[in-house]
Order: C-alpha cells, then structure tokens, then sequence
C-alpha cells in the first residue's frame, strides 16, 4: 500500500505534517500540492489543534519544484507550446502561501536538510523557522532562468532588507542554516541531532499561549509594513479593541493577578 504523501501526527494540541517524497527529496508534484492543501485545510478546520509544524520526511525539508512533474516539464518536441509557468504559480503554489499565511494557528518549520526554490519559500512562509545545524537555504531559481516564487519576491526583503534579499535572490548559493540565523532569514539554528526536540518544545508553548493573540500579531505585523506609523496605531488601537474583548484576555489578567498559569482557550 502507497504511503500518503503528508505524513501528519499528533502530540496533544501539536499536529505535525511531513512532506513524504523522501526519495525525491520531498519536491512539489501536483500530487502533493493537493496532499498539502488537503492537510493544512483539516487542520485549520480542527478545533483540537493550535500548532502545526510542518517538516519533511528524509534527509530533506523540500527541494523545490519536481522539474520532471509533467505541469512543467518542458515539452522537448520541436515548436511545442511553452508550459505555463504563471498558471501553476497562480493554481497551486499562490494558494498555498495564502493558507499558510492566513492559517488560525501558529505554523513552525522545522527544516531538516536542504530547504530548495519553492521548499525554501514554503519553510520562510511560516511563523517561524528552525532549522538543524546541516540544513541550507537556496534560492535556486535564477539557475533555470525563473525569478523567485512562493512568495519570495515579498518575504525576502521584509526579512533580510533589500541589499541582502538581492544577493540571495541573484546569486542563487547556498546559505547554510547557521549564517541564515544570524542574517535574521530564520529564527533558529540547532544541532540536527536537537531539531525535533526544539521543534516539539516551541510548537508545545505556542500550543498553550493566547491563539487568537498570536494569529493577530502575524497579521499585524504584515499589515504595518505597507502603512505609515499613524496608520499602524490606528490598526493595533482596532485589534487590541477586539482582543480586549476575548476571553483570552480576562484569563491572562486573572491568571496574572492571582499568580497562576492561565488557561487560555480563544481559537
């Protein structure tokens, strides 16, 4: 029997989903789109998760666009019709940044090995990225002849500034998961052998904390950048209304004034 192509597993109110191409180093078929999609939507859907960490099975987090995957191989026969690279950005690849990026819940990357093309952009889309000490970045897409996708043109200068998002995007080397943390592209580099106890241990302690609160700040922010400071007061004054108004905010005001652990259940 053919095993799924997201492997998805759950610890308490953690899910975790895996992309499983192991030997094919978990790159995008249209195939697994549909398995992605398919397994972030239920976890959205599913009251009982309040973090997803999503990996990849293997030695690999996710290498990109499988270039053999027929929804864009070049057709080699003389005066074929080009493939339509901007329709399977627009059919697969777009939607799935915007689930991830509008997700109910926190999304950890947990990057186990090269993080490739779209599986780069795929792991910069999520709330925060770990990374083991082996893994590495790649922005391969100049070396075919394309221009970054999955939302790289957007993620990466808001990430690393301009200067540095340029030289990534154009170059298209190697960045090693160590030198990716200190640039500000990740949130943490660890030891390979420590990446799935790190993973665990951050995505349990988002799992316990105000979800509602944190989906909000993501949103927040994103929003801040395209606004001017004044713009920016005025959208926290409109959430902070909304979050002031949530119930999650009396337990933490009452867990905090009666020295306790707040339980916090807003979703």
């Amino acid at each position: 029997m053919t095993e799924p192509l997201v492997l998805t597993s759950n610890a308490g109110a953690v899910r975790t989903l895996s992309l499983n191409r192991p030997a094919a180093l978990n790159s995008f078929t249209t195939q697994l789109h549909e398995a992605l999609m398919a397994e972030l939507e239920a976890a959205a859907a599913d009251a009982s998760v309040r973090c997803v960490v999503l990996t990849g099975a293997g030695r690999a987090f996710c290498a990109g666009q499988d270039l053999a995957d027929p929804s864009v191989a070049p057709d080699p026969t003389p005066g074929a019709a080009p493939k339509d690279l901007g329709h399977v950005i627009s059919t697969w690849y777009a939607p799935l940044v915007a689930r991830l990026r509008s997700m109910p819940v926190p999304v950890i990357a947990a990057v186990n090995g090269v993080a490739a093309g779209a599986g780069a952009n795929l792991a910069l889309c999520c709330d925060l990225v770990v990374a083991a000490r082996s893994a590495s970045f790649i922005q391969a897409f100049t070396k075919i002849g394309l221009v970054p996708d999955t939302g790289g043109t957007w993620l990466l200068p808001r990430l690393v500034g301009s200067a540095r998002a340029l030289g990534i995007a154009m170059l298209g080397d190697k960045l090693p998961a160590e030198e990716a943390a200190r640039i500000g592209l990740i949130w943490q580099c660890v030891d390979d052998a420590a990446l799935t106890e790190t993973a665990a241990a951050l995505a349990s302690k988002l799992a316990g904390m105000p979800t509602r609160a944190l989906v909000a700040t993501r949103e927040a922010m994103a929003a801040a950048q395209d606004m001017d400071l004044g713009a920016a007061l005025a959208e926290e004054a409109r959430i902070q209304r909304d979050m002031g108004n949530a119930a999650d905010y009396r337990e933490g005001v009452e867990a905090f004034r009666a020295k306790r652990a707040p339980v916090f259940k807003d979703r």
